[in-house]
């Protein structure tokens, strides 16, 4: 972290369930913002996300969230729609970075800026911690929602992931509208015997 350069921390949350939305979020920190259980998302607890996320976008200089439908990851597969979110959500920032801190090691160049990918970067960087925080917990409150029209899902407990209980729901009553159509699970496929 160059002094004085405004970073931009970006992160998805949703790439392996079968269904719902897979979420981006972007979010530009104060200098020196610390809170000691911000880690990666997937480290931390329901709890300490659900008390985090107030905080992060009280605190934050700029932060957005957006979501991709399940067509839209059909159609752009999984790794794009999260790379198109993470960028849709830089632009729907209030203030322009000069630099993107991106999670993982995949991600395309646009409008000019420059970026850095980190493998683990929810971990490493905080922007990119309160970027992972904000996903989840916008995408797991939308499943919720979800799942009083779907209640045989489960979603309320499995957020779309292929849980047993997920599985064999949809062996019961089919897919949803909010099922990814191009997301094959081995133990859907018919079988010849």
């Amino acid at each position: 972290m160059e002094a004085g350069r405004i970073e931009a921390g970006c992160d998805e949350a949703g790439r392996g369930p079968l269904a719902g939305p897979v979420f981006a979020a972007a979010v530009v920190l104060p200098a020196g913002f610390h809170h000691p259980l911000l880690n990666d998302s997937k480290q931390m607890s329901a709890a300490h996300r659900d008390m985090l996320r107030p905080i992060i976008e009280k605190e934050a200089v700029s932060w957005a969230v957006v979501s991709l439908s399940p067509a839209e990851i059909d159609e752009l597969n999984i790794l794009w729609a999260s790379v198109t979110g993470m960028q849709r959500a830089v632009k729907q920032l209030s203030v322009r970075p000069d630099h993107l801190l991106i999670d993982g090691n995949r991600f395309r160049a646009f409008d000019g800026f420059g970026y850095t990918t980190v493998v683990h970067g929810d971990a490493t960087y905080a922007s990119i911690a309160a970027a992972s925080v904000l996903a989840k917990t916008h995408r797991d409150e939308f499943m919720k929602k979800l799942a009083l029209e779907y209640p045989e899902y489960g979603w309320d407990r499995n957020m779309g992931y292929p849980t047993r209980e997920h599985v064999e729901a949809i062996k019961e009553y089919g897919f949803t509208p909010w099922h990814r159509k191009s997301f094959h699970l081995k133990e859907l496929e018919p079988t010849l015997f």
